[in-house]
């Protein structure tokens, strides 16, 4: 029997048990992601005029993320223990950077002269950064939560190492069996699929809600209903 089919036959005898970790993997990556940019979006937005201060937030952050996932991990596990909210707490903090840094790229990209001219039409600080600010950066930062998704699904699979379950379980159980490369395969296909639709997902977001991808529809819904 070639490896296809026994892959064919694992996925066949072990669907339901293939799809709750695929499930439970994707969970993690998402709440770790998630947690993050409630955290990395208003700071981003934050220290965009506070260039002293994002010196420092970037430093903080730039050194979280050089350390190695199995030793954040191991160094979290001694805090919180094995298990899930050790691996979302991890991906939460891999997840700051780029979150962050698309946030505030973002939002200090938005043309002055903009900014300017909302302000002499009376509108607040609150509203320039609603109605101006962040519909301008929203594919800039779409771009940041995506590389943030994509870099804690590869990490979720080291969670395993720690009784965290996901996809990576299957991957360890492939290398622990004597001719496992079906079931390695069982658990990296799922993974690396996970990782290029939600990729795609997020490119597709990050288009359609781009700047000059609106102007376009904007121009089109105008010339087709000429006043």
């Amino acid at each position: 029997m070639n490896v296809f089919q026994e892959l064919m036959t694992y996925y066949s005898q072990n669907y339901s048990y293939v799809w709750t970790e695929f499930y439970r993997h994707f969970l993690m990556a998402g709440y770790g992601v998630l947690f993050a940019a409630v955290v990395a979006i208003p700071l981003g937005i934050f220290i965009a005029k506070r260039a002293k201060l994002s010196a420092v937030v970037f430093t903080i952050t730039n050194v979280v993320q050089t350390i190695p996932a199995l030793a954040m991990l191991a160094m979290l596990m001694l805090v919180l223990g094995l298990g899930t909210n050790t691996v979302v707490l991890a991906l939460f903090f891999y997840s700051l950077l780029p979150i962050l840094r698309n946030t505030y790229s973002g939002i200090r990209s938005v043309d002055e002269a903009l900014l300017e001219s909302g302000t002499a039409m009376g509108m607040t600080k609150r509203q320039i950064l609603f109605m101006v600010q962040l519909p301008l950066s929203l594919s800039v930062i779409l771009a940041g939560l995506r590389t943030a998704l994509v870099i804690s699904i590869g990490i979720t699979a080291i969670g395993t190492f720690i009784g965290s379950g996901g996809l990576g379980d299957i991957i360890v159980r492939g290398t622990n069996a004597t001719d496992g490369t079906a079931i390695i395969l069982a658990g990296a296909i799922p993974t690396a699929l996970m990782a290029i639709i939600v990729d795609a997902l997020m490119g597709f977001l990050e288009k359609a809600l781009s700047p000059e991808k609106r102007l376009k529809q904007a121009e089109g819904t105008q010339a087709g209903h000429p006043v």
